[in-house]
């Protein structure tokens, strides 16, 4: 091996040891990250995922522990119509979009899943209003596959700590994958979110209290 590529590999070794030992701190902050949208099953993760764009956890919640009683089944939801739906969905930023892509979403369902949420990333980007990210959530905490969402959260938490930077969300969820171990895939994006939710936020990081701090290259750090 010659002198550029020993120390291309060295640099790899050290970004995933490194992933590996935020990770664990993660893991022991937080066992068992879970996403905050209320679901008992795929169907409903689905419904709760495509309202959650540009809207937080808690309105969306608020909306379908209204809305789930009365309609968490593709049929169910196409029995309701679009402008009952719209009735429960109102208080959630685009809901009149939100609620077209649902009915279609459940329309197609129905028609070409015999009502169940499929699992595969193909046949999930295929419904309306899901794309990419949407589907890498429902295959990761529906179906348990070892996928990374890259949300706003994660995004910044990658780019801000050093520990998966990219200019594209595309980009920063290769890099992910590539770096993160395998035991901490399932979990990773969860973790992410969380971190960045509660402690690396956008506009004032918690660095005091931060489980990584001295993992973190943030230049700018806040105590």
């Amino acid at each position: 091996m010659n002198a550029n590529k020993r120390r291309v590999a060295d640099h790899a070794g050290n970004r995933q040891s490194r992933s590996a030992q935020i990770f664990t701190r993660l893991q022991a902050a937080n066992p068992h990250p879970a996403t905050e949208l209320e679901y008992s099953r795929p169907f409903e993760l689905l419904v709760a995922v495509l309202l959650s764009a540009q809207a937080t956890d808690v309105s969306v919640n608020a909306a379908t522990r209204q809305l789930f009683p009365v309609a968490n089944t593709p049929q169910a939801m196409l029995n309701l119509g679009e402008e009952k739906l719209r009735e429960y969905v109102q208080r959630i930023g685009l809901y009149k979009t939100k609620a077209k892509h649902l009915m279609q979403t459940c329309r197609q369902l129905v028609e070409q899943h015999d009502g169940i949420v499929p699992q595969t990333r193909e046949a999930l980007e295929a419904l309306p209003g899901v794309g990419h990210k949407t589907a890498n959530v429902i295959l990761n905490t529906a179906f348990g596959l070892p996928t990374i969402a890259v949300d706003t959260h994660v995004f910044r938490v990658a780019n801000r700590t050093g520990l998966a930077p990219g200019k594209t969300v595309l980009e920063v969820e290769n890099r992910l994958l590539e770096i993160v171990p395998d035991e901490f895939k399932h979990n990773a994006h969860h973790w992410l979110i969380l971190h960045g939710r509660y402690i690396c936020q956008a506009r004032k990081p918690k660095c005091g209290i931060c489980p990584i701090n001295d993992l973190c290259e943030y230049e700018d750090k806040v105590f």
